[in-house]
């Protein structure tokens, strides 16, 4: 869904403990950069230890609060989020943050699994993405499980 190419920019939020950063960030090189954005410090530094283990050295760690995200407008080609949108207090308010560091015809993926207590169902992302100015382009897997790729 998110079709990295080397040398983009790309902005992972909430990556936890890092399952999908290291191979983000090995699909990027050469010349890609992958920063990941957290509200837990903890995650970010033992996520970084792990790239660091690895030899991976194209990650940027930055704490803070998804709807008010520190970046440029237009600053990344993706952005990726993995059963994190529901954590988000503001949903809302955090679309429309990315939305605004996405380059034109840039990509937004939410990856969501039913059962987490944070679940997004594909509609409410869909309503979500669309009123933060977002395009609802694709989704892969059910209703249950899926990745969506949306487009700014």
């Amino acid at each position: 869904m998110l079709e990295p190419r080397p040398g983009e920019r790309v902005l992972e939020v909430g990556p936890g403990s890092g399952y999908y950063t290291l191979a983000l960030a090995e699909w990027l090189s050469p010349g890609g950069h992958l920063d990941i954005f957290d509200v837990q410090q903890q995650m970010l530094d033992h996520t970084m230890r792990r790239a660091g283990e690895r030899g991976v050295s194209n990650v940027v760690a930055t704490q803070g609060d998804a709807q008010d995200l520190p970046y440029p407008e237009g600053g990344f080609d993706a952005v990726v989020l993995v059963t994190v949108l529901g954590e988000i207090p503001d949903q809302d308010a955090a679309l429309r943050e990315i939305a605004r560091v996405l380059k034109p015809g840039g990509r937004l993926i939410v990856g969501e699994l039913f059962g987490d207590p944070h679940w997004v169902s594909p509609a409410r992302l869909r309503e979500r993405a669309e009123a933060a100015g977002l395009t609802f382009a694709q989704r892969s897997g059910t209703a249950l499980g899926y990745f969506a790729r949306i487009e700014s």
